[in-house]
């Protein structure tokens, strides 16, 4: 029978390690369980919840830094900001619901990647409980911290199984005064991302450059803009010419920015059938989903653009999934990118892995991580692609 522990402070967590690791007991780390999907789950003795350590810990507007507990949402660490003017440029699916800690763990980035920087670009700062009961600190509260080994990076993208993150320091923006978008219908998918490529190398910055493709309609290309009124003049007016240079049909977009969430919380939605999550060249984009469309499981492509993440959700039979996922990290694999299976039902946990079979780039020095950070290897067995 798993033991669920909530401890109410960072030095309770850290006890909580320790005890854990002499006892050799298993544990898995989690904040709203919106993420508990991600990787290979297996059962474990104790699962950590850090929905008590919580709360704002330190924000100063004039230096736009924010300092948060790990288990604090994110829709209340915004809220704060909001009241202040400022946002924190990320938008991560199942943002009405995900902790801060969570997100820095599952590098847990949106649609605005290109634009601001992803969770290793705008963390400066964090506070871990690690497996022996220490609790370290590494980078700082200002941006300007360049001092020792960048260790925050190490964290994000860990799920867990290096350590907890009970506190994090992130750079924050003041909220844009303008913002404007675009959405326009494409016959084929090369001129669909050829007008996104064009914007990706264009002088204007668009904040989101989304395709979307569903079983049976046609391609879209999704812009969002913000910023002040010239620039997000400058980008709508940019998109709507590489929208009418690929002969596409434009459209009025009053509602991008909701449609934009949509798509963004795919992964949230995506509760049946097999998810496929691909970081893909940007070049190679076009043929991966050309590919995909062609899956008799197809169903949904959502496709950031700007960055080359690509997410397909395939439905129907269990056997036309399963070949369809595994069909997908092989392209991913052969365009030079990688992918993983970010999300299956259960039917389909013991016919797909999480991860590609193929050992992933960085392997060796994953494990040696992992080993000096937890020896025991109590903290989320078998979670990551290195076990």
């Amino acid at each position: 029978m798993t033991t669920r522990l909530e401890p109410a402070d960072a030095d309770e967590c850290a006890r909580s390690l320790a005890g854990a690791s002499a006892e050799r007991r298993s544990m898995r780390i989690a904040g709203a369980l919106s993420k508990a999907y991600l990787g290979e789950l297996r059962a474990t003795d104790v699962e950590l919840r850090t929905v008590r350590i919580a709360g704002v810990v330190d924000h100063v507007p004039a230096d736009l830094t924010i300092t948060v507990a790990g288990g604090t949402p994110f829709a209340e660490m915004a809220a704060a900001l909001a009241r202040a003017g400022q946002f924190l440029p990320l938008d991560p699916p199942h943002a009405d619901r995900a902790t801060i800690g969570g997100v820095i763990a599952a590098n847990s980035n949106g649609f605005w990647r290109s634009r601001y920087g992803g969770v290793r670009d705008l963390l400066i700062g964090t506070r871990l409980a690690l497996a022996d009961g220490t609790l370290a600190r590494a980078g700082g509260r200002v941006v300007k911290n360049v001092a020792g080994y960048d260790l925050d990076k190490l964290v994000v993208g860990s799920l867990g199984t290096l350590g907890v993150i009970v506190e994090a320091t992130f750079k924050v923006l003041p909220i844009p005064a303008a913002s404007a978008g675009l959405s326009a219908t494409f016959a084929r998918a090369g001129e669909a991302f050829a007008a996104a490529d064009a914007l990706v190398r264009g002088a204007s910055r668009q904040e989101a450059i989304v395709i979307e493709r569903r079983s049976g309609a046609a391609w879209r290309l999704h812009v969002g803009a913000r910023g002040d009124r010239p620039t997000v003049a400058r980008a709508k007016s940019d998109a709507a010419r590489a929208v009418a240079d690929l002969r596409g049909s434009a459209e009025p977009a009053d509602d991008v920015a909701s449609r934009l969430v949509a798509l963004r919380e795919l992964p949230a939605a995506a509760i049946d059938g097999a998810l496929v999550r691909a970081a893909l060249p940007l070049a190679a984009q076009t043929a991966f989903a050309e590919s995909a469309a062609d899956l008799d499981a197809f169903t949904t492509l959502v496709a950031d653009a700007a960055s080359g993440i690509v997410r397909v959700h395939l439905r129907g039979d269990d056997d036309a999934v399963a070949t369809g996922a595994v069909a997908l990290l092989m392209a991913a694999r052969a365009v030079g990118g990688s992918g993983r299976v970010e999300r299956r039902a259960e039917s389909l946990r013991e016919r797909i892995g999480a991860w590609d079979p193929a050992e992933p780039r960085g392997h060796f020095l994953m494990k040696r991580l992992k080993d000096a950070f937890d020896p025991a290897g109590v903290l989320e067995p078998g979670r990551s692609a290195v076990g």
